[in-house]
């Protein structure tokens, strides 16, 4: 491990605003935040910059950047203290562990921003809208709590509109080129370090926003897995 990572790792765990693998800090974050503000969360945050831009935009809500990366949080960590914003936070953990540290209905939405899409057909099930993650977030969200992907990643646009009409989940927004579409929310106009890599070079920013409004049978992962196969091949 490079030199400057390990100073940051260490820096980390001085920062108020950065939580490593806490223990028993499900049901108690409104008393880290000392109000009772809704929770939004940011999976794969990286140097948090959705965390810190919605957290900008919405002082009467709380965000908290996730991710397993310390060396990256904590440039978003360290912002979020230089600019005063107490409606941020970090935590450090694998997103497989969510439901950890949330109760449930504890998380009122969750933000997925361009994430590793995970093109590879052996690791959809590592796509952070496939039914195995859907059914971790399901189990924190408020009943009506939404799902915001954001990407440049076609595959995992379509991808997860699969899954979506699978699911039979509430679609409530779908853009599939959404800097070109008119009067877009402006928590939409925030960029994050990977969006400006355009590493897909698709020219195009996905947006779907959705409800786990559903059951969500496992079963349901076989047909999925079928269905993948299928469009993969045509």
């Amino acid at each position: 491990m490079g030199h400057k990572k390990l100073i940051r790792f260490e820096a980390i765990k001085t920062f108020p605003n950065v939580l490593e693998f806490p223990e028993n800090i499900a049901g108690q974050w409104h008393k880290h935040f000392n109000n009772n503000n809704p929770i939004i969360l940011e999976l794969a945050c990286g140097k948090g910059e959705y965390t810190l831009g919605l957290a900008r935009m919405f002082a009467d809500k709380n965000f908290i950047g996730v991710d397993i990366k310390g060396n990256r949080i904590w440039k978003g960590a360290a912002m979020a203290l230089q600019e005063n914003l107490e409606n941020a936070a970090f935590l450090r953990t694998q997103i497989d562990f969510i439901n950890t540290y949330f109760t449930k209905e504890e998380v009122n939405e969750i933000w997925i921003t361009f994430p590793d899409p995970q093109l590879r057909l052996s690791k959809a099930k590592k796509r952070l809208t496939h039914p195995k993650f859907l059914r971790l977030y399901q189990s924190i969200l408020k009943q009506d709590g939404l799902i915001h992907l954001k990407t440049d990643s076609p595959d995992l646009y379509q991808f997860t509109k699969t899954v979506i009409n699978l699911l039979e989940l509430e679609l409530l927004v779908d853009y599939s080129d959404a800097y070109k579409e008119p009067g877009i929310a402006k928590e939409l106009y925030i960029k994050t370090h990977y969006e400006s890599l355009d590493i897909a070079q698709s020219s195009r920013i996905h947006y779907l926003q959705f409800k786990i409004n559903k059951l969500l049978p496992v079963e349901k992962d076989i047909i999925l897995k079928e269905l993948i196969n299928e469009q993969a091949v045509n």
